[in-house]
């Protein structure tokens, strides 16, 4: 971490952090909207809902897109930058519409989860979510390929092959 402060500003960590500090704990979700959108460069949906605790990355705020109607859960946390021993790397993360993550989740960078997709509690994404998939664990892995199936017609389809 020793390049940290070559790669993002000291007083914009600071200033972020304070921000993500406060909507942490804010209970008023449009207020936390308004903070992501206003003051760390978000890109916020419509509807998008931040549970308790969620962090968002702390350098590379602006580097995050949450579609409408979506929600993340309690304490869970949307990383853009990732640093190593001897590198560091920064990527967008996208999250589209109607997706729910669960609680405790972790998001990597360049992680992109595709529309309606349901993410499973206590999971770490890193790597792409297709639309409509179930996904969980860690590793990640896909629970259901498409929840717009009945749970019946897909244990039929599994069973015939």
């Amino acid at each position: 971490m020793w390049q940290m402060y070559r790669t993002v500003s000291f007083w914009k960590a600071v200033r972020n952090f304070a921000f993500i500090q406060l909507t942490r704990y804010a209970p008023f979700l449009s207020f936390k909207r308004w903070i992501y959108r206003h003051v760390l460069g978000m890109k916020v949906g419509e509807h998008a809902s931040f549970a308790l605790m969620v962090m968002v990355d702390v350098f590379f705020p602006e580097k995050i897109e949450v579609g409408d109607n979506c929600i993340i859960g309690y304490n869970s946390t949307i990383l853009t930058h990732e640093y190593l021993i001897k590198e560091y790397r920064i990527g967008a993360v996208r999250i589209g519409s109607n997706v729910m993550i669960g609680a405790n989740t972790t998001v990597l960078p360049g992680v992109t989860i595709g529309d309606h997709a349901v993410i499973g509690a206590g999971s770490v994404v890193h790597k792409d979510v297709a639309p409509y998939s179930f996904v969980a664990g860690n590793p990640l892995r896909v629970i259901r390929a498409d929840v717009r199936i009945p749970v019946d017609e897909a244990e039929e389809a599994l069973e015939r092959g």
